[in-house]
């Protein structure tokens, strides 16, 4: 979460006991929002949550449908990111939420719109931009996949 390229737009750096709130959060919480970790080759380079968006703060500027499901993403450290990683991630996992979510008819995200290259990994992933949101933190790209779309790549 210190990683400058993170600390922007994730807005969890500092000591450790920061992010520790970020997650207890979560964990302690109403099961909406999980929290995960991915490995490659063993070694940790993303962090995930993966949620109801339609049951989040977030559905207050969209509109939400029942069951949306949303995706956050962070990849690091640096040397895993700009290899095309990213948008093969969210690719398996958009499928999979819409494989395993059979009442979910979308998967959506909502990167800032001064992240470029988390808005083109998601746009190589099946994403398309429905909407710019004035978010309370953030001027956000509303990207969507829906269920009727094709896998990318």
């Amino acid at each position: 979460m210190n990683d400058p390229a993170v600390a922007e737009f994730w807005r969890l750096d500092g000591p450790p006991e920061t992010t520790e709130r970020h997650l207890r959060a979560q964990l302690a919480g109403d099961g909406h929002s999980v929290p995960c970790v991915g490995l490659l080759d063993g070694r940790p380079m993303s962090y995930w949550e993966v949620y109801r968006a339609d049951l989040d703060p977030l559905a207050l500027h969209y509109p939400a449908r029942p069951h949306d499901t949303g995706i956050h993403l962070l990849l690091g450290p640096a040397d895993t990111r700009g290899r095309g990683i990213g948008s093969t991630l969210l690719d398996a996992l958009a499928a999979r939420i819409l494989q395993s979510r059979p009442h979910c008819t979308r998967v959506v995200a909502e990167p800032d719109v001064r992240n470029a290259p988390s808005v083109a990994a998601f746009r190589r992933a099946g994403f398309h931009c429905a909407a710019e949101l004035d978010l309370p933190d953030k001027r956000a790209a509303l990207m969507i996949r829906d269920r009727a779309l094709p896998t990318a790549g």
